[in-house]
């Protein structure tokens, strides 16, 4: 299915362009992975959701996809002496807390998820091969990128070094030849985890991680480096300026970048104390809920965040779900009925469902504008609606309501939507349960006290229970 029809935003040009891979048919796609001192944020969460890696396996590629783990970082350190267990112990108790988050999010895992402390080798020798070339120096166990020896430093970011304060992890060091210089490994402190290397005990710097990990799973030359608009400067910055200085070729042909979050229009930050832990929403909304509302909103766009977007994402994706329900039943009463013909509006339904699929195709065409996608999902799902209502006429074939269900199920599955978990309520009420409740309601209404069947039905809803009566009883639902 893959063609030239792709066009994305590449943040290293500025503008839109054609998607052609490197290999043909082959992706090789970077994702900078969250640093594991804690459960993952919201903010952490939206560059995990973006759905490039599964629309271009829907396309055909064959992706390669590395995300990684930074174990080794200051934050881990510190929060590891807070909690006085060891950095490593910490490191591995989050990476778990991750997977669990991910999972609940519908985040695919990845080829490979290389850890740093499991490539200091390949950290080591890089930082060695570019202090060799002339673009890093020792300062008493401390070893430096020096920006000014690579041309190109500030092309993805657009800075200039005479604008350049130092950044977010950039410590500034009397010692350094210019301020902008950043750490490629730093010297042991006490008490600190450190490797044995040629300039002492140390341990790296943040930067030169990815650019060992990713040169060793995707080599000096890939297709997509991503991740959150915050990396640009210094973190992707830096990356691009040890990479092509060692190698002397392009790093990554195509940086994606997905916008803020932002909390009351404030961007989300543990400094302002605006941010929300995916571990924290997930016992209000169920990780499919939180993906669709991250998916409802073109990826690099700001994002802002609150429970009713949520409430209103829930009672979207319920529509979905109430679609999925409506045309399983047809299918089930399909099954069982024999010399079903198709007529005229079974013929219009068919090219109406392969037209949408192409509408489909084009706003994901359109660098992943899952925005727009999501909006066909719905006029699929009304389509399925009106034509399912039709068929209690006679007007409806089997043939086309299987094209239908496939091309729901194909759309969800692109999306990473799973339809089939169960939302969670505040109450826990089990099928027995309700079944009984459902009885009670029916026999105060076949006794026409209508003032205690609609209390238990909007009793029910207010505590998200939804009943619906139909021609074969009354049957009920999450809302």
């Amino acid at each position: 299915m893959s063609d030239n029809g792709l066009v994305v935003h590449n943040t290293l040009t500025g503008k839109k362009e054609v998607f052609t891979p490197i290999k043909e048919n082959k992706v090789s796609m970077y994702v900078c992975g969250p640093t594991t001192y804690n459960f993952i944020h919201l903010g952490n969460a939206r560059p995990l959701v973006v759905t490039v890696r599964r629309y271009l396996e829907y396309r055909g590629y064959e992706v390669e996809f590395i995300q990684n783990f930074t174990d080794v970082d200051d934050k881990i350190i510190k929060r590891s002496q807070e909690e006085k267990i060891l950095p490593n112990e910490l490191a591995a108790n989050y990476i778990r807390e991750y997977y669990e988050d991910a999972d609940a999010l519908g985040v695919k895992r990845a080829t490979v998820h290389p850890k740093v402390s499991e490539h200091m080798q390949e950290i080591i020798d890089f930082v060695k091969a570019l202090q060799e070339k002339g673009f890093a120096y020792e300062v008493e166990g401390d070893v430096y990128f020096d920006v000014q020896s690579f041309a190109d430093y500030g092309k993805l970011s657009g800075r200039s070094l005479d604008d350049m304060q130092a950044g977010a992890r950039v410590e500034v060091d009397a010692r350094k030849k210019n301020p902008a210089d950043f750490a490629l490994w730093k010297k042991a402190k006490e008490g600190e985890p450190n490797w044995t290397s040629p300039w002492g005990q140390g341990r790296p710097g943040w930067h030169i991680e990815c650019s060992a990990m990713s040169y060793k799973y995707l080599g000096a030359n890939f297709d997509i480096h991503a991740g959150g608009c915050d990396l640009i400067f210094p973190h992707h910055e830096n990356e691009i300026a040890q990479s092509e200085a060692l190698f002397g070729t392009t790093m990554a042909k195509y940086w994606l970048h997905n916008g803020f979050i932002t909390v009351n229009h404030e961007k989300m930050s543990k400094s302002l104390g605006n941010f929300f832990l995916v571990r924290d929403i997930l016992k209000k909304f169920p990780g499919p809920i939180i993906r669709f509302y991250l998916l409802a909103t073109h990826y690099r766009s700001q994002l802002d965040f609150d429970d009713e977007k949520l409430d209103n994402a829930q009672k979207a994706f319920e529509r979905l779900r109430t679609t999925k329900r409506l045309l399983e039943e047809a299918l089930d009463k399909k099954e069982s009925s024999a010399n079903i013909a198709s007529d005229q509006t079974a013929v219009n339904f068919s090219v109406e469902l392969t037209q949408m699929r192409e509408r489909f195709i084009e706003a994901m065409d359109d660098d992943f504008n899952t925005a727009l996608a999501i909006g066909v999902l719905f006029d699929v799902a009304r389509s399925i609606n009106v034509f399912v209502a039709a068929g209690r006429s006679g007007s409806r074939s089997g043939e086309e309501l299987q094209q239908a269900a496939e091309l729901f199920r194909e759309l969800c599955t692109v999306l990473g939507l799973d339809l089939d978990q169960q939302n969670t309520v505040a109450v826990s009420l089990d099928g027995k349960l309700m079944g009984l409740i459902l009885d009670i309601r029916e026999e105060a209404r076949l006794k026409k006290d209508f003032i205690t069947a609609d209390k238990i039905r909007d009793s029910l809803k207010s505590m998200g229970i939804i009943i619906e009566d139909t021609e074969q009883g009354a049957r009920w639902r999450n809302q």
